[in-house]
């Protein structure tokens, strides 16, 4: 391709809900909305155009075992870009995965370094297990080996008690927290049960993944907070089979997993009726497979988010929670083209038309 090559993207470009533009250039692999002077070898690519889709909580590097080789990684990323997810937040992994960043044909990655859990009270080789009293050093630790992020482990299986149980005492939450944000980082939890959540948002946290937990009387905290949520609904599906396998040893917390999968929608549709935060995760490494972030949008749909704000959930709203440029004029020409409009029909989303990365049609 010579140097005055350019792409054309033509039809719909969705920059915001309100702002839509008949077309945009990918010049220099970033975006143009003035067709470039003395432009040659123009190609053109027809439809619906969204920025890079974002998965908020996925984990490339990480299979059911713990870390996987390089190898297993890339698949995981082409599978995301595959999808049209081009920018993902790594919500924990024990995988070095900083050699993505030398590559242009593999999503853009945020990393909240390894997941931080309380001893015994995590999956085996996923986490630094920790006792409260190193829980600073340890955040401290990840906060500068991540991008701007960290991840605890909220909540677990308690096994003395049969169910669920908070991980962290307040205070060494509050000053774990306190550390972080000194640092520039901000700070997520895994937590599944309500236990946790009051001492994470009291103490300072900024967002909680799956949030399965969330009553009707901490929803006005979290929204007078501003802490994000991110369902991962796609990961809460798996429940009834978790608590099937769990009834024998642990019926106490089989039930308790039931009811928080029962009432799935309704504490994410809660959620977004009080203003908080909602954002697209798929939960992708381990034991899910990656590529499910248009299975998640619908997810939100189905639990009554309307479309074009779940479609904003995993664009241009995702992205500038995260710090990161959508299709602004001279941003990074990430963008997923679709046949039709997914703010009228988010279906559309699992059949990308064409995927470009760095201004690069993906073949």
């Amino acid at each position: 391709m010579s140097e005055r090559a350019v792409l054309h993207v033509k039809g719909r470009v969705l920059v915001g809900p309100e702002d839509v533009r008949d077309e945009l250039w990918v010049v220099g692999g970033r975006v143009c909305y003035d067709r470039p002077a003395g432009a040659r070898d123009i190609t053109t690519v027809e439809g619906w155009a969204l920025p890079g889709l974002v998965d908020a909580h996925c984990h490339v590097g990480l299979g059911a075992e713990g870390p996987v080789d390089a190898e297993a990684a890339e698949k995981q990323a082409l599978t995301d870009r595959e999808t049209g997810t081009l920018l993902i937040r790594d919500a924990g992994s024990p995988s070095d995965t900083r050699w993505i960043d030398d590559r242009d044909d593999l999503p853009k990655i945020i990393r909240a370094g390894r997941h931080i859990a309380r001893t015994r009270r995590y999956i085996r080789n996923y986490a630094w297990e920790v006792e409260p009293d190193e829980l600073v050093a340890y955040v401290a630790q990840e906060a500068r080996r991540g991008d701007g992020w960290v991840k605890l482990v909220g909540d677990w299986i308690d096994r003395d008690l049969g169910d669920l149980a908070a991980c962290w005492p307040h205070e060494a939450a509050k000053a774990a927290i306190a550390e972080a944000h000194r640092l520039g980082a901000r700070v997520t939890a895994h937590c599944f049960a309500t236990d946790s959540l009051r001492d994470l948002v009291e103490a300072g946290i900024d967002c909680i993944e799956h949030a399965t937990g969330l009553t009707e009387d901490l929803i006005p905290l979290f929204a007078e907070r501003g802490v994000a949520i991110v369902p991962t609904l796609v990961n809460i599906a798996t429940f009834p089979t978790l608590a099937a396998g769990g009834e024998n040893r642990y019926p106490r917390w089989s039930a308790h997993m039931r009811r928080l999968h029962e009432r799935r929608y309704d504490t994410v549709r809660g959620a977004y009726d009080a203003g908080i935060p909602v954002y697209v995760g798929t939960d992708a490494g381990g034991s899910l497979a990656h590529g499910l972030v248009a299975a998640e949008v619908a997810e939100l749909v189905a639990a009554g988010i309307p479309s074009v704000d779940a479609v904003s959930a995993t664009s241009w709203g995702a992205r500038a929670w995260l710090g990161r440029p959508g299709l602004e004029e001279g941003a990074p020409a990430d963008l997923v083209v679709y046949e039709g409009d997914p703010r009228q029909d988010v279906r559309v989303l699992a059949a990308p038309r064409r995927v470009v990365l760095n201004g690069v049609v993906v073949e």
